[in-house]
């Protein structure tokens, strides 16, 4: 099915900040680190979910659609969306026979109805989101009464909240009211969101075993090469060859400490939390 822009000529335009973001996102070959690694954290949550044939389903922040292309696998009618139109068309074009429906919206200002939908699921994305509380709002408000809502989250402590507090010093200070994404791998920030909205909530924290990697160094190359908000940190010191000296080294370092070497190669342990729960 085609990609609809659901951002255009019709609604307010994007602030900077989110330009900046769909800019960002668009930035290197996430595509790829969803194909090679993350996309299996999209079943995770579906299956945590128990989606079924039938149900209406939206994927906030759905980057190429893994919980969505799952869900959609499941029977379900499933939406993706997502703000980055580069993201939904790598992922229309690596499932050409889903029957989906991809919208470029954003989550903080999703264009649908109230309660439209049975399940609503964000797998590692509405955490980049600028603004926590509109998302979760816009997660509420468009799920119907004793529907779903299910969020998979990179946390503070694991591999990828790591990741975002070492490039830190490296990129601009954001805007006053943005906080950050790993937030949204912490229960208690999670819970706080959503209030009295939510009940019955699952939570666990999970680790996704990752083998990709020769070493430090090598976690740091493909990032630098194909995620965009270590590119981004790059570019901001790209006149700079001490401080991208400097980014090099840290990020290597983190990798190095984030894996363990033995006999079966260099793996990694990169935490998540997974939460599912019932709206009120």
């Amino acid at each position: 099915m085609s990609t609809t822009d659901t951002t255009g000529a019709d609604s307010a335009p994007l602030d900077d900040l989110k330009a900046r973001h769909r800019r960002m996102w668009a930035l290197g070959d996430y595509p790829r680190v969803a194909r090679e690694i993350v996309s299996p954290l999209g079943g995770v949550l579906v299956d945590a979910l128990d989606v079924g044939a039938g149900e209406r389903v939206l994927d906030v922040a759905a980057g190429t659609g893994s919980a969505a292309v799952r869900a959609a696998g499941r029977g379900a009618t499933v939406t993706a969306s997502d703000l980055t139109p580069e993201l939904l068309e790598a992922g229309r074009a690596e499932h050409p026979d889903e029957d989906l429906t991809w919208d470029v919206a954003d989550a903080e200002a999703l264009p649908y109805g109230d309660a439209a939908f049975d399940v609503v699921l964000s797998a590692i994305g509405v955490m980049f989101a600028p603004h926590h509380q509109q998302a979760a709002d816009e997660l509420v408000r468009t799920c119907r009464p004793g529907g779903r809502i299910g969020v998979v989250s990179w946390t503070p402590e694991g591999t990828i909240g790591r990741l975002f507090a070492t490039m830190r010093p490296y990129v601009p200070a954001p805007p006053p009211g943005v906080s950050p994404p790993p937030l949204w791998g912490t229960e208690d920030h999670v819970r706080g969101l959503f209030g009295d909205r939510v009940d019955r909530w699952r939570v666990e924290r999970r680790v996704l075993p990752v083998d990709h990697f020769d070493d430090g160094a090598g976690f740091r190359d493909y990032f630098a090469a194909h995620y965009g908000p270590t590119i981004a940190a790059y570019a901001a010191h790209s006149g700079d060859p001490e401080r991208t000296a400097d980014l090099d080294r840290d990020l290597a370092a983190l990798g190095d400490r984030e894996g363990t070497a033995g006999p079966d190669g260099f793996a990694m342990q990169w935490e998540y939390l997974l939460m599912t729960g019932e709206v009120v």
